[in-house]
């Protein structure tokens, strides 16, 4: 009888397998893939995200949410974007993306009208949100980052495909480090990206059990603001809107103040406590906490990184005519 395959070895092969696949994806791609075919494109894109921030303040941060959950979920395909039908509950209807705020997903639509009309046929719906997630995080005082672009937007959405796929305010450190490395990330890029947290807001509903039940020990919240959230969210079982800044110093502002706050108790999220209670994720909060240039280097290199996860080129997806909707 053959021998089983050692673990190790396995993982190693699978992982070859998929950074080879990634390596092929992301050859199609170039920084320079519309200056001919939509010379337009970067300024028709920074034009409708300048109007829409300036508009709807809160932009910035939904628009980088709906970012991440329609990249790490399932790749950066655009398939968080496409309405669900009578015959298809798309991954928007998932019960974690229907706090996804409207202002990302009507910017990426003005986006795609403003393109059609120049260049129709041409800009696929996940090279909009990649780079109008981009300028945003930019206008709000984060770094500048070169986007790849000539990804085509993926035909299926289903929310049965999220489930399992996206991190949890609720989970662990460990959970969370394990999620992000089935990615190819590291922990260090992990705790980089959690400090999209510096901007944005969360829901009561997110935190609550965490604030009700754990004490202020290592890991739990400030005392004075365990009392404030309580306060703030007294009634957010009749009103599940109520929500609170992620970052209650400069909750419009892209910077590293989100990890100062952290060793302070002024973390919102279960996940944000425990980037800062453990051994393996700390030192990194730290870092960032005194180094806001090294955690833009990084936020700046794990986004790149991001970009390119799970993307569809060539045959493997369209550019689609409206970005709610399959072609």
């Amino acid at each position: 009888m053959a021998p089983t395959p050692r673990p190790t070895l396995l993982l190693l092969f699978t992982s070859s397998i998929f950074f080879y696949l990634a390596a092929v994806s992301e050859s199609n791609l170039s920084y320079n893939y519309y200056d001919k075919s939509c010379p337009k494109f970067a300024q028709i894109i920074q034009d409708t995200v300048t109007d829409k921030q300036i508009k709807s303040p809160t932009t910035a941060a939904g628009t980088l949410r709906l970012y991440f959950h329609d990249c790490f979920a399932n790749g950066c395909d655009g398939s968080a974007l496409i309405s669900s039908t009578a015959f298809n509950r798309a991954e928007r209807d998932a019960d974690i993306n229907l706090s996804l705020p409207g202002d990302a997903f009507d910017l990426v639509t003005r986006a795609k009208v403003a393109l059609e009309l120049t260049c129709p046929n041409t800009v696929s719906c996940s090279d909009i949100l990649a780079v109008a997630t981009r300028d945003l995080v930019t206008m709000v005082g984060g770094p500048f980052y070169s986007v790849l672009l000539g990804r085509r937007d993926y035909r299926v959405s289903k929310s049965s495909a999220v489930p399992g796929n996206l991190p949890l305010p609720s989970m662990s450190t460990s959970q969370m480090i394990d999620m992000f490395a089935a990615r190819g990330f590291s922990a260090q890029e992990m705790v980089a990206l959690s400090g999209a947290h510096t901007i944005g807001f969360s829901h009561c509903k997110e935190f609550t059990a965490q604030l009700y039940s754990n004490g202020t020990g290592s890991g739990g919240y400030n005392p004075r603001f365990a009392q404030a959230l309580q306060k703030a969210c007294a009634n957010y079982k009749k009103d599940p809107s109520i929500s609170v800044f992620n970052d209650i110093m400069t909750p419009n502002k892209f910077d590293n103040l989100y990890y100062q706050n952290l060793p302070k108790g002024l973390g919102l999220l279960a996940s944000d406590h425990g980037l800062v209670s453990d051994g393996r994720t700390r030192p990194f909060v730290e870092l960032y906490a005194r180094d806001q240039n090294k955690f833009f280097k990084d936020f700046a290199k794990a986004m790149q990184k991001l970009s390119v996860y799970g993307i569809k080129t060539g045959r493997r997806g369209e550019i689609r005519h409206r970005c709610d909707a399959a072609n």
